[in-house]
């Protein structure tokens, strides 16, 4: 036996130890501390790991004769079933303890979401914020400003009056401001998308893309590539603006990953896409939240793109 092929090996029976340990006791933090590192140690690693669970379904069995006989099986498993199989044990660490809200945003915001909620609120100044699905906010309102963080998801905000105190939303390096309008905001797999539904907004860009602020009106909408600092502007009717309230949302030439993670907000678990090259293609369409399935099956059909339930917790989207 190589020495390649015995360190694989050796790796395989670790890969099947964590399993057991998650199977035997999926709450324990340890258990699944060990897991992220050990995955994160290289792609070998994360192949390993594909072929146990692979194997062992996440069963928790004892690795027997039997099973030792199928490794060789797995082995010439196809890239696909690799890139499948990886995605699925990533899968199946969060559904075994990181789906959940994390303690430190439950301390940040005032208001949170889960999946496909949407939910209506009004802030201490009057204003009115409507949150899309795994959304947070954090609002800070006194009698001298009215300042509100988006930290995760998208937000329909419809502003009081009040010109002595400006209204100004965060979001990562962004800051729209507001006297009296309504605008939708969000953040989609890199993207900050800011659209006006009527009135003014300002738009704070960030420092070191070295551009000055931009005023936005009805119909108006920017989005910020926070990987590049790329900007892109345009306008659409304002019937559009804020369409996920009704189930719906408009698309425009946008990215499928952006346009993804919109969708995956309505539908419980990961969607995750295996091809990177898949979700830099442009998209337009309108597609119904209240099938999420079907709606990013729509998104990628164009390109011959594939949309797996592996699991309750688990959806892969390949080109293949």
């Amino acid at each position: 036996m190589s020495d390649d092929a015995t360190d694989e090996d050796r790796l395989f029976e670790e890969a099947v130890d964590i399993l057991i340990r998650i199977k035997s006791d999926p709450d324990n933090p340890v258990a699944l501390d060990v897991a992220t590192r050990w995955l994160g140690r290289s792609d070998l690693h994360r192949q390993i790991f594909a072929e146990a669970l692979e194997i062992h379904g996440m069963t928790g069995k004892l690795l027997t004769d039997k099973r030792r006989a199928e490794r060789s099986h797995a082995y010439s498993m196809s890239r696909r079933t690799l890139v499948v199989g990886g995605l699925v044990g990533a899968g199946a660490l969060i559904a075994a303890g990181y789906s959940a809200p994390g303690l430190i945003l439950q301390a940040r915001a005032d208001v949170i979401t889960s999946t496909a909620e949407i939910k209506r609120v009004e802030l201490a100044d009057g204003s009115i914020a409507t949150l899309g699905p795994d959304s947070a906010i954090a609002s800070r309102i006194n009698s001298t400003r009215r300042d509100v963080e988006l930290i995760q998801g998208m937000a329909f905000f419809e502003v009081a009056r009040d010109s002595a105190r400006p209204f100004a939303v965060q979001m990562d390096t962004m800051i729209a401001t507001a006297l009296g309008t309504a605008f939708d905001i969000s953040e989609d797999g890199g993207q900050l998308n800011l659209s006006v539904s009527h009135g003014i907004v300002r738009a704070d860009l960030p420092p070191e893309i070295k551009r000055p602020a931009m005023t936005l009106n009805a119909g108006d909408w920017l989005s910020l590539s926070t990987s590049d600092g790329t900007v892109s502007t345009g306008t659409r009717d304002v019937g559009q603006i804020g369409s996920w309230r009704d189930g719906m949302i408009v698309v425009e030439k946008e990215k499928i990953a952006t346009v993804v993670t919109r969708i995956a907000r309505w539908k419980r678990g990961r969607v995750l896409i295996a091809d990177p090259g898949l979700g830099t293609q442009p998209v337009s369409g309108v597609y119904d939240l209240r099938n999420p399935h079907l709606a990013l099956e729509a998104v990628v059909q164009p390109y011959g793109g594939k949309v797996r339930e592996l699991t309750p917790y688990l959806t892969i989207i390949s080109a293949f």
